[in-house]
């Protein structure tokens, strides 16, 4: 009974030459009558080849009705209905870049039901013979990944073709913190420089860049020596950006570290000159979302800027290889050298895990686990002269 109502099928002839399959792919539940598709070709061979194909897939439980919507449709769709609501504005925005840079172009004019890993690896390699690195392409996999496998819940693919493609190896980046001789010199080089202490709390606190120049002086608790991390500067990813305060980190945890007391010396001397500008300024002065570092009129400091002031002050210290980022890793090199435990430093730059940080900082938390071997070696000589 179920045989003839689903996978049943039959072959004619039609007028025109061709030939024709009907088969009966299921039964509307709401009529009763039989659903059947119809199956063209040029010979009844070709046609009943065809036919098979489709009653076998039925029996399989793997058929599925065919579509003409394409890669870059499907993309479309995933994004405006499963995306919009559920991931952040700048996430949206990073998605957005990818789908139309990289994914469309390689390919958004492919079937969606016709897409295999064969096409997917084929993005995958072109990327890497541009110059692309393992993470950006690694990016794109993803979003890709995530998109099909809801195409794959909605029932459009039978499987992720994603799954059938290989990632180029990554190739882990050595960090460049400032060494113990480059700090001082830094720290020299930045006095007479308008974003000093911008710089100065990025390698005392190991800010993120986005998190120093979107900090509120809200966050900021001079009595108890404590900055709550909880948003930070972002910059839309389109035509014609605007910049904007999200109110979340990178990890999407809001973290409150207590740093040095060196750090909040460069606060208060940017809290003064805030306020003398403000003086200046007047009228046309405005920060509405009371920013800690701003131009002189209490708007957000730009991105730009902040990196091209950077890297005259690293050249200038024999370091142009620098970057802000660069800063942060000082700080928690600095911290690590200093004894402070992993979880103290996971803590103070916001990473998701202790082991994340620790294989960030691989050479340094070597160094750290050899001083304490040192200081066990110590400790256990000296019990056994006291014995």
């Amino acid at each position: 009974m179920k045989r003839n109502a689903n996978g049943s099928g039959s072959i004619r002839q039609r007028a025109n030459g061709k030939w024709e399959a009907r088969v009966t792919i299921g039964i509307n539940p709401g009529t009763g009558k039989p659903i059947r598709r119809s199956i063209y070709g040029n010979t009844q061979k070709e046609v009943r080849q065809k036919m098979t194909a489709v009653i076998r897939e039925l029996d399989k439980g793997t058929y599925q009705e065919p579509s003409k919507m394409t890669v870059a449709e499907w993309m479309d769709e995933w994004l405006s209905t499963f995306c919009t609501n559920s991931v952040k504005p700048l996430t949206y925005s990073s998605y957005e870049g990818i789908i139309k840079n990289h994914i469309k172009p390689s390919v958004g004019s492919i079937a969606l039901q016709s897409i295999k890993g064969t096409h997917i690896q084929k993005l995958y390699n072109d990327m890497t013979k541009q110059g692309l690195s393992a993470k950006t392409v690694k990016n794109v996999s993803a979003v890709l990944h995530k998109a099909l496998s809801v195409a794959m819940k909605q029932g459009f693919i039978i499987g992720n073709p994603c799954e059938a493609a290989e990632l180029p190896k990554a190739t882990k980046h050595e960090i460049q913190p400032l060494s113990d001789e480059e700090i001082p010199l830094f720290l020299q080089a930045i006095e007479s420089d308008s974003m000093k202490n911008a710089y100065a709390l990025c390698l005392f606190a190991g800010l993120r860049e986005a998190e120093c120049l979107g900090l509120s002086w809200n966050q900021v608790d001079f009595e108890q020596g404590r900055i709550t991390i909880s948003q930070q500067l972002q910059k839309e990813k389109k035509k014609g950006a605007k910049y904007y305060i999200a109110d979340t980190t990178k990890s999407g945890k809001p973290r409150t570290i207590e740093p040095p007391a060196i750090a909040f010396e460069y606060l208060r001397e940017e809290h003064l000159a805030q306020q003398q500008n403000r003086l200046r300024a007047g009228e046309v002065w405005s920060n509405p979302e009371n920013l800690v570092f701003t131009n002189t009129v209490g708007n957000h400091l730009a991105f730009s800027t902040f990196y091209k002031h950077f890297k005259k002050i690293a050249e200038k210290i024999g370091r142009p290889d620098a970057r802000p980022h660069d800063l942060r890793h000082t700080a928690a090199t600095v911290a690590i050298a200093s004894g402070s435990d992993i979880k103290s430093v996971q803590d103070l730059l916001g990473h998701a895990t202790a082991s994340f940080t620790l294989n960030v900082y691989t050479h340094t938390s070597e160094k750290m686990m050899q001083d304490t071997a040192n200081r066990m070696q110590s400790y256990y000589e000296n019990l056994a002269k006291k014995a």
